[in-house]
């Protein structure tokens, strides 16, 4: 906590939300700061701003990359999935191993890079049951709770919500509701989805509304909490704006810009 000219305390954080394998910057984000929050899809498994990286392309190219986009821009899913179920078939082995050893390699490099502290919640391309072998002692995992910083209350909730893409996850409208019910009122709510607001949830590059979550715009509503806090729309078609007593925060798509968003108070 730094120190104000009139003896007073304050507190800085650092906000990063999908890192998408950016170890580089991560390492850097909690500089001059009490602590760093991310609100998570840390994994990278296709970068759709570059087709040659990520988990897939490793795996089988960069022009079967650029086909896989090419369909989920179209919103051509069940196409999609065929044409990728018919590169895992070449593949031999067991898809889930394949996919989880190189989850592994991420991980390990991507908890490394965290500074102490970090408390963390889940993307929807994250897999939740491998985070306590790579959460150190200075990161804390949260999902449907809440922490104190610098006097503050901050609730956290990972995740998204099911669609056609089937990322790894993703839960239920009602199973998301009840972890915003069990985060209750905060200062300060962290999700990695945005809520259900058309010009929070649209992605200008991709050209599609994403899913937001109905319940935390209620709960945004009903609680009334300094801050919203969010990622999952890279190019979100609105940053910032307020619902009622609460500014909403796109904290921006880190693996790109590299640049941590920071909230003083």
């Amino acid at each position: 906590m730094a120190l104000t000219p009139g003896g007073n305390t304050r507190t800085r954080v650092h906000v990063v939300s999908d890192v998408h394998g950016n170890a580089r910057d991560l390492a850097r984000a909690g500089d001059g700061a009490d602590a760093l929050i991310c609100l998570g899809d840390l994994v990278l498994f296709l970068d759709y701003a570059d087709h040659s990286r990520g988990i897939f392309p490793d795996l089988f190219g960069r022009e079967n990359a650029d086909r896989l986009v090419e369909l989920r821009t179209a919103r051509r899913f069940e196409e999609a999935r065929a044409f990728g179920a018919g590169l895992w078939a070449g593949v031999g082995g067991d898809r889930t191993a394949v996919v989880e050893k190189a989850v592994r390699r991420q991980y390990a490099e991507l908890f490394a890079a965290f500074p102490t502290p970090t408390y963390a919640t889940y993307g929807n391309v994250d897999v939740p049951p491998l985070w306590p072998e790579y959460a150190g002692r200075g990161t804390t995992v949260l999902d449907g709770d809440r922490v104190e910083i610098g006097g503050w209350t901050f609730g956290f909730v990972g995740g998204g919500l099911r669609t056609p893409m089937r990322t790894p996850y993703e839960i239920s409208d009602e199973e998301y509701a009840a972890k915003i019910e069990a985060v209750g009122e905060v200062d300060v709510l962290c999700t990695h989805i945005p809520p259900e607001v058309p010009e929070l949830v649209y992605d200008t590059v991709a050209r599609r509304f994403e899913r937001g979550s109905r319940a935390l715009l209620e709960a945004i509503r009903r609680t009334r909490p300094r801050y919203s806090l969010f990622g999952h729309i890279h190019q979100p078609l609105v940053r910032r704006m307020r619902i009622g007593a609460t500014e909403c925060v796109n904290v921006g798509h880190f693996a790109g810009s590299g640049r941590p968003w920071a909230l003083e108070w």
